[in-house]
């Protein structure tokens, strides 16, 4: 076996422990699934599973970078688009989709534990700084602006976006999906917000 194969093959098996790991926190909570319960939806003994992961924290922290990994490939698709405001309001609405409650139960459970825990609200405000960071970075090839003049500008544009659909994943979680009305009116509020940014290309 390469050692490209192998590298493949032990990323592959860290991912899947790591969604095995998000279902335990999604369905137990983040208080309510004990070690024992987490290392036995890995597949490993409490011991040696202790050793990949020392605490709940280092899981948050890892699912977080493979989050951040994922959310590189998506924007990098994004960018290279020939539509990438078309291409980001597609990605944001397909985050309301199915994928919304199962995301708004683990979302709940970080950001609780994230109010107790520094190192978790750590990792997870890097992840979202990484998504405005992205969003940033269309927004200011769609209006022609430079990095700086869009971060001044559009940063609560882009903050607001990862706002609703946290909150639509977290409500969704509580009360099952949104009525059509409140569907209609958050679409309507993400448009808004592209289309202020898009209406203001720079001058000149």
């Amino acid at each position: 076996m390469t050692l490209s194969v192998a590298l493949s093959h032990a990323e592959e098996r860290s991912h899947e422990i790591l969604f095995s790991l998000r279902q335990v926190f999604a369905e137990k909570g983040f208080d309510g699934a004990s070690m024992q319960d987490l290392a036995r939806a890995a597949g490993m003994s409490v011991g040696n599973f202790y050793r990949y992961f020392p605490s709940k924290a280092a899981i948050v922290e890892a699912m977080c970078s493979l989050d951040l990994a994922e959310i590189e490939q998506d924007f990098a698709k994004i960018s290279e688009s020939g539509d990438p405001m078309g291409a980001l309001r597609a990605k944001i609405l397909s985050r309301l989709g199915e994928e919304c409650r199962e995301d708004g139960q683990l979302w709940a459970e970080i950001t609780a534990a994230a109010i107790r825990k520094p190192e978790i609200a750590v990792a997870s405000l890097n992840l979202e700084a990484t998504i405005v960071r992205h969003m940033l970075a269309i927004f200011a090839r769609a209006t022609g602006r430079s990095p700086a003049d869009a971060e001044a500008r559009y940063a609560g544009h882009a903050q607001m976006l990862v706002l609703l659909v946290k909150a639509v994943a977290m409500r969704s979680t509580q009360c099952g999906p949104a009525s059509p009305a409140l569907a209609a009116m958050v679409v309507r509020a993400i448009d808004q917000i592209l289309t202020d940014v898009s209406n203001d290309p720079a001058k000149g």
